[in-house]
């Protein structure tokens, strides 16, 4: 059964999706997070079900990642979609230490891709599906601008700073 409900944050209201899960603490696995706006971007379906509740637990660690309290994420993703590839780059993605930055180039070699490879990288992020958890929002331009992200680059923007790490490069 897939599960939803919103939360308020410093980024707008948040959508969380999940689904029940015997092994999850809480019972819920989240399956996405997303932003107001986001570019792909999950959206309410017919037949989910409102349960505020089964999110407690991802919503109390979210709102102390928010309040800066919290540096590294403990919750059960439900099984991963996406292709071999982009699953690569979003296991790179939980790699990247809270409050430090890093490349696509970076990525690009972290899983033995191609230098040539950054475009599929940026489009493999772009399709992240669990924004803010999955940490997308710490890959920047190797010239050390931001780039690309689905919530719009005021939000990593907004994200970095909440964890010190802009404009900083590692």
């Amino acid at each position: 059964m897939t599960l939803y409900t919103t939360l308020d944050s410093p980024l707008g209201e948040l959508l969380l999706v999940g689904e029940e899960s015997a092994t999850a603490p809480g019972g819920t696995a989240l399956a996405s997070l997303s932003v107001p706006g986001q570019k792909g971007g999950a959206t309410v379906q017919d037949g989910w079900t409102y349960a505020p509740a089964a999110f407690a637990g991802i919503a109390h660690q979210l709102r102390a990642y928010f309040d800066g309290e919290l540096t590294r994420f403990a919750l059960a993703y439900a099984p991963t979609r996406g292709t071999d590839f982009q699953r690569r780059v979003w296991q790179a993605l939980e790699a990247i230490p809270y409050g430090t930055t890093t490349t696509y180039g970076k990525i690009a070699a972290d899983i033995g891709a191609a230098r040539g490879a950054v475009r599929a990288i940026g489009t493999a992020i772009g399709a992240n599906p669990l924004l803010v958890v999955r940490p997308c929002h710490r890959v920047i331009a190797a010239n050390g601008a931001l780039s690309g992200y689905a919530g719009g680059p005021e939000r990593k923007q907004q994200l970095l700073g909440i964890e010190g790490a802009w404009p900083e490069v590692s």
